[in-house]
């Protein structure tokens, strides 16, 4: 047994959560896959997962264990990546989180160009509109917006986020244009919310800041349903321009009440601090920021 090949395979079966999804990926039977990490635990004496015919769970010793792994092989391919002809051609999975909408239109379109330049690197992107614990879930870097709270990862400014309100051309023929906060009464909003805690849309900067709870009969978790409720005329909506960026150049969204939209707010690609960033994943972080 390679006891850094097994170690690899276990890695990749906690973040895929499937014997047989990482014998796709790597190319093998799921049966050599099981017996590599049965030789694992037989040479560690502890058994790292438990196994049953719907799914794989992870005990606490394969937790312990994926954490350690995980840091020793992002060292070893670090080094490795650091001499003879790896430091121009980097290789391996780079697991992203971002935002399912901002994913889509903002971060795919960009990686045609990526894989020209590093075909020997592949991008796993997970979506989801909760900020996501890197550590547990095994994300090499996350995509946040706004301010950033946690102290234990290293940022790096990717760009400045401006929020817009916006509506389609139809629904504004049909219900007007407002020309004031005092407006947003009388018309339709599409309201971002989780569960039942609706999200205030801001106006204006530093003192000026105004707060608006909007109400409407669409209310949604997620920013490509915004997206699509604008163009289909279901009303109004505050939202990143990335967003809706192609709609307002071509004409089908147009933005409200310009002089009150809010202050940007920052990009930032995230990854952990106080470990060595393997080659794969800095030559991502810097092929992004340079877009």
């Amino acid at each position: 047994m390679d006891r850094l090949d097994a170690m690899r395979l276990f890695v990749r079966l906690v973040e895929c959560g499937s014997f047989s999804a990482v014998g796709r990926e790597e190319g093998i039977g799921q049966p050599a896959v099981s017996k590599q990490i049965a030789a694992l635990e037989r040479h560690l004496g502890a058994q790292l997962v438990l196994r049953n015919s719907r799914n794989v769970v992870i005990t606490e010793a394969g937790q312990a264990f994926y954490e350690s792994a995980k840091q020793l092989i992002d060292d070893f391919d670090a080094v490795e990546s650091s001499v003879g002809d790896r430091q121009q051609s980097p290789r391996g999975l780079v697991r992203v989180s971002t935002a399912p909408g901002h994913g889509r239109l903002c971060v795919t379109p960009l990686l045609a160009g990526f894989f020209q330049r590093y075909p020997q690197v592949s991008v796993e992107v997970s979506v989801s509109e909760r900020p996501v614990d890197l550590l547990a879930e095994g994300i090499d870097i996350a995509i946040r917006h706004g301010r950033l709270l946690d102290s234990t990862l290293t940022a790096r400014k990717w760009s400045d986020t401006d929020f817009v309100l916006a509506a389609s051309p139809a629904y504004l023929a049909a219900h007007g244009t407002p020309a004031t906060l005092d407006d947003l009464d009388r018309h339709t909003c599409i309201v971002f919310a989780r569960g039942r805690e609706r999200y205030p849309w801001r106006f204006g900067t530093g003192a000026e800041t105004t707060s608006y709870l909007p109400r409407g009969a669409l209310l949604t978790g997620d920013a490509e349903h915004v997206r699509a409720a604008v163009l289909c005329g279901l009303g109004i909506a505050q939202a990143p321009r990335w967003l809706l960026a192609e709609e307002i150049r071509n004409g089908q969204a147009q933005v409200l009440l310009p002089a009150l939209q809010p202050e940007r707010l920052p990009l930032n690609i995230v990854y952990a601090a106080g470990r060595r960033v393997p080659m794969r994943v800095r030559v991502l972080i810097d092929y992004l920021l340079a877009q």
